[in-house]
């Protein structure tokens, strides 16, 4: 299933985050005008920042297929586990811009049958009932067939990989993105509820006689071909937030009344607070026990896309970014302006975003801890009281949270938000 919300209003309040007002930004100069304009700013540069990470995870991926050792694929681990820092923060930019939410399924798509795209244990294969691309294994073929489709697959190119993104009609059918390198790098986590992630060896990247599991120059360049189309999306996408004259989302997103970019900036932050994140992410895979439902579920990574899902709300209501090099962007974020209008709102909300904050950073530390480390998979597991405990909390931070967003935005002149809940109810 691709992570798309279906668009629904809530039954009750779901709007916004709450954070803490930049400093340096005096209340009463703020203005909606302001207040979106530094959107954009946050967008093209925590877009910017996932772009460089994904260079460097190329390049960490071209010192892997050059000298296959667990030296160089831990490195390209390492950096791909750096991107996902700056991307998961800019899920927050995607509900409220369809430019973005139409495009972010072929860069982050979950969870998806692996089977797809390249070898797997079958016993415990879990993968979509019916789905005819579930063991199609694109890398040990040169002509795949999928739903009576007969496909020539002999040229491995990030264009034909594309192409295969819900072929034959499952959303489970998943060839790029982040989930598909993540998969390549780590290969399946095969420890269920028990610590442990994927155990990809780094010899299946060798040449020659040193190849395991065969197919090895075809999964070397299935890999870079991956790699190569998530660079090209974010740069363009990075191009579709740029400060420049000409036509781009940037430019239209201004010239719209500011009310208009406010009622885009508060779904994106209300959708992605709940539907998203407290729902599709983490209740759906604490209700079902279900850890083929967590985001990362081959690099056991989980707790940091949660947990930079929830930084970037707190950087649009704030208006403060940390850049990938430890330089801060600031500006005029949600906050400021609301404190003009209400300033115990904006309070309660500053409150309310620190204690999902806290909240998801204590999943993160329980899941890096150095004494017994407890990972998201292990925390759904059945009976597993503690780290039920440690997700509801969470939970229940973000759907607070999130309450009070509608709130804000009445304030703030916008009147029909409805933000998704992805049919959850909490």
């Amino acid at each position: 299933m691709i992570s798309r919300l279906v668009r629904r209003p809530l039954a009750l309040a779901i709007a916004a985050s709450a954070v803490v007002v930049s400093s340096h930004v005096a209340a009463e100069d703020v203005t909606a005008e302001a207040v979106v304009s530094h959107y954009t700013d946050l967008a093209h540069t925590t877009y910017s920042d996932a772009l460089k990470t994904a260079k460097a995870l190329d390049e960490a991926i071209d010192s892997l297929l050059a000298a296959p050792t667990p030296e160089t694929l831990a490195a390209a681990k390492k950096a791909w586990r750096e991107a996902r820092v700056p991307y998961q923060q800019s899920e927050v930019f995607r509900f409220g811009n369809a430019i973005v939410d139409d495009w972010e399924g072929q860069l982050n798509a979950w969870p998806l049958d692996e089977g797809m795209i390249d070898y797997v244990a079958q016993d415990g294969y879990q993968h979509e009932l019916g789905n005819a691309g579930a063991t199609a294994n694109i890398i040990a073929s040169e002509r795949i067939n999928i739903g009576g489709e007969e496909i020539d697959v002999s040229t491995l190119s990030p264009e034909l990989l594309a192409e295969f993104n819900e072929i034959g009609g499952s959303e489970a059918n998943v060839a790029t993105g982040y989930h598909a390198i993540e998969f390549l790098l780590w290969g399946q986590d095969q420890h269920g509820y028990e610590a442990g992630a994927g155990e990809r060896p780094a010899s299946d990247f060798a040449q020659g006689e040193d190849c395991s599991n065969g197919h090895c120059d075809r999964r070397r360049a299935y890999l870079k071909a991956a790699s190569q189309l998530l660079i090209n999306d974010l740069e363009w996408m990075v191009a579709q937030w740029a400060p420049v004259d000409g036509d781009n989302y940037r430019s239209e997103l201004t010239a719209q009344p500011a009310e208009e970019g406010l009622r885009r900036i508060l779904f994106g932050m209300g959708s992605l607070s709940l539907g998203e994140l407290a729902g599709e992410r983490m209740k759906v895979a604490l209700e079902a026990n279900s850890y083929e439902d967590e985001h990362d579920c081959f690099s056991d990574n989980t707790h940091n896309s949660h947990y930079y899902n929830g930084q970037g709300i707190q950087n649009v209501y704030t208006g403060s970014y940390q850049r990938i090099d430890g330089t801060t962007l600031e500006g005029p974020g949600v906050e400021a302006l609301l404190a003009q209008r209400d300033s115990e709102l904006a309070q309660t909300l500053e409150q309310q975003i620190e204690a999902s904050m806290d909240a998801l950073g204590t999943l993160k530390e329980t899941a890096e801890r150095s004494d017994s480390p407890m990972t998201f998979d292990m925390m759904i597991a059945p009976s597993n009281d503690q780290g039920a405990a440690i997700v509801n909390d969470a939970i229940l931070a973000l759907v607070t949270q999130t309450g009070s967003i509608e709130q804000a935005a009445g304030k703030l002149g916008v009147t029909s938000l409805q933000p998704d809940d992805a049919g959850h109810t909490f």
